[in-house]
């Protein structure tokens, strides 16, 4: 039996209450790690390593809140490998040495997608044969797992390969280098080769738009569980399933028991999951920031008491730091058109403790244990 009854969005925004004085921002000095151990899971954020080694605050904020990290953008392989076997992992290392310091986990993200990669790939993937496609893409798998094996526990493998509004009747991405060349079975090759490359590590199918209640995600879950009965049925080794978590509550609803139920089916295949890369778009919220960091809040606890719920679910890491380094403060779709700094990460401007926080600190507080506990 589910240990709540959960409520359909709306719902769960007009009933909520204020957050538990245990919780209160100015309270503690522990960090979300510290709530998230608790109930045997991980906290982390997404990390770069200019800030980590410039910005006091920003690293101050990382060690104190954090038992897992992952880098926002220094292991995709437009950054790390610019012209071909050349590689630059610095960003890279310096952000790993920080969690191994910190006593952290670490996340590797990402070894195979259709973005961010260097110039110079797809037109080398078009131009070869079908032994040379598949060792272009295996070949970063190789160094960039081998070079972290035993410091990175888990690793985005494959990441994004669903987009049913693109047009194919299995609601893959079409745009895919890798789709194009080698279709879905490049998908299996790249888990097969990771499994060999690094057994120790959890690997991780990763994607987005899974969480709200509307056609667009109710196309995407279906997608997504027609495509892992296909590759379960064919034995890929995927571990874990990472939902993204990107939210945008004013233009799209959530429903508790749509998303509980999904992530029962996820389970259902022996999958673990993480919520990989959670942030909250806030514009067309109320324009009191006060006001809207409690709406966000609240979608924040509606959303993290299902996530959570299940015992599954291992980690929860936000994308970004603060709303000063957050994608949503600067991409056109979701910034302030008066410039204000979009507030959908735990943390504000300044580094400071927000109703977001305190809402992540109660759901894990309020979490049963998770399958397998934190390391």
């Amino acid at each position: 039996m589910k240990r709540r009854d959960f409520l359909g969005a709306a719902a769960a925004l007009a009933a909520c209450s204020p957050l538990p004085p245990s919780v209160a921002r100015g309270a503690s000095r522990e960090g979300l790690a510290a709530h998230a151990r608790r109930s045997g899971r991980h906290f982390g954020l997404a990390v770069k390593s200019r800030l980590l080694r410039e910005d006091r605050p920003y690293r101050t904020t990382a060690a104190r809140e954090c038992n897992i990290l992952v880098q926002e953008y220094e292991l995709k392989r437009g950054t790390t490998e610019p012209k071909p076997g050349k590689y630059d992992f610095s960003g890279a290392d310096q952000i790993i040495d920080f969690a191994q310091a910190h006593d952290m986990r670490a996340r590797g993200h990402t070894l195979v997608w259709y973005a961010a990669n260097p110039p110079w790939l797809e037109p080398a993937v078009k131009q070869a044969s079908q032994k040379d496609q598949k060792r272009l893409m295996t070949s970063y798998i190789d160094v960039a797992m081998r070079r972290y094996a035993g410091r990175i526990s888990e690793w985005d493998v494959v990441n994004e390969t669903l987009e049913p509004n693109q047009g194919r009747a299995d609601g893959m991405r079409a745009d895919n280098l890798w789709m194009k060349a080698m279709g879905e079975h490049h998908i299996d090759l790249a888990f097969y080769h990771a499994r060999e490359t690094d057994p120790a590590a959890t690997l991780y199918l990763g994607d987005y738009g899974l969480e709200h209640d509307s056609p667009r995600c109710e196309r995407r879950r279906t997608a997504m569980l027609k495509l892992l009965d296909r590759l379960m049925g064919r034995g890929v080794p995927i571990d874990a399933i990472g939902i993204q978590g990107h939210l945008k509550p004013y233009k799209e609803p959530f429903n508790q028991r749509q998303f509980a139920d999904f992530l029962q089916k996820l389970s259902g295949y022996g999958l673990k999951i993480a919520v990989t890369e959670f942030d909250i778009a806030d514009r067309g919220g109320p324009p009191n920031p006060d006001k809207r960091d409690r709406e966000v809040a609240s979608i924040a606890k509606a959303f993290l008491d299902v996530a959570l719920d299940n015992p599954a679910t291992q980690s929860l890491l936000c994308w970004g730091v603060s709303d000063r380094d957050s994608w949503l403060s600067r991409y056109p779709d979701y910034k302030w058109p008066d410039g204000q700094l979009s507030r959908g990460l735990p943390f504000d401007g300044d580094m400071a403790r927000k109703p977001f926080w305190d809402a992540i600190a109660a759901a894990f507080d309020a979490a049963p244990p998770a399958n397998g506990g934190a390391a």
